[in-house]
């Protein structure tokens, strides 16, 4: 089986291991972000039926949902798996973190508009079980323009190369939250079909979403195979169930 040609140079690559995180333009193209998009519409609609993996991060109970999470849509629709946002970030986060690296889940995050609810500060290393080899990578690929009035991400650079901070809960079964500031973080803006990739312990939040259009995003998440063997060993699937890391 031939080798792909290298997504990456070496440095992107050690921006990666230095900052935390790395944005990676035009990961798909126009045409293929319409594909996405109206898959994602069918998904918000409810035509496709993610009920049992649907959330709203906000932690509120409200009738509309502010901050839909829906988790595994690949279950629900596995071409999802052989579409390029899947293989070309797999691709990257090999060509980052190692070749034994393999998908462990995909989710689907929107920002209603208006709904003006942040996501908070937090890591994603605090949602998952401790585990020896602690490599991992998301990939958070812009289904829409995402900026600054609409919820895009900041990150925090070198954040992952300390300790996972102390997190607690928000709301009801709402996301996971730490301390956090945009003053030492970067925000990144990035149009339909580019993404950002950033490693398991990097500090991260966005903004409410104070516009009238949603902000989509895909995020495929990587780890190695052999961990992901472990958490399912462990009962660990990723479908939604939201609980605070014990230490």
């Amino acid at each position: 089986m031939d080798t792909p040609m290298a997504l990456l140079t070496q440095k992107q690559k050690l921006f990666f291991n230095i900052e935390g995180y790395l944005v990676f333009e035009n990961l798909i193209s126009s045409s293929e972000v319409e594909y996405y998009s109206d898959l994602y519409t069918a998904f918000l609609s409810n035509t496709i039926d993610a009920s049992r993996f649907r959330s709203d991060l906000s932690g509120t109970n409200g009738k509309e949902e502010k901050i839909t999470q829906i988790m595994v849509p690949s279950r629900l629709v596995p071409e999802l798996t052989t579409k390029n946002i899947h293989k070309k970030s797999l691709q990257i986060a090999k060509e980052l973190l190692g070749d034994d690296i393999e998908l462990d889940f995909d989710m689907l995050i929107n920002k209603a508009p208006y709904s003006n609810t942040q996501t908070p500060w937090h890591q994603d290393a605090a949602y998952w079980i401790d585990m020896p080899d602690k490599r991992a990578a998301s990939c958070w690929v812009a289904i829409d323009n995402a900026y600054k009035e609409n919820g895009c991400m900041w990150y925090t650079p070198k954040s992952h190369l300390k300790p996972v901070l102390s997190h607690s809960q928000t709301g009801n079964k709402g996301a996971l939250q730490c301390k956090g500031s945009e003053a030492n973080s970067v925000c990144i803006a990035l149009k339909p079909g580019s993404c950002v990739f950033h490693q398991g312990g990097t500090l991260h939040y966005s903004r409410g979403n104070s516009t009238s259009n949603n902000r989509r995003a895909l995020i495929t998440n990587f780890r190695p195979k052999a961990m992901i063997e472990l958490e399912r060993k462990q009962g660990v699937d990723h479908t939604g169930e939201r609980k605070v890391k014990k230490a």
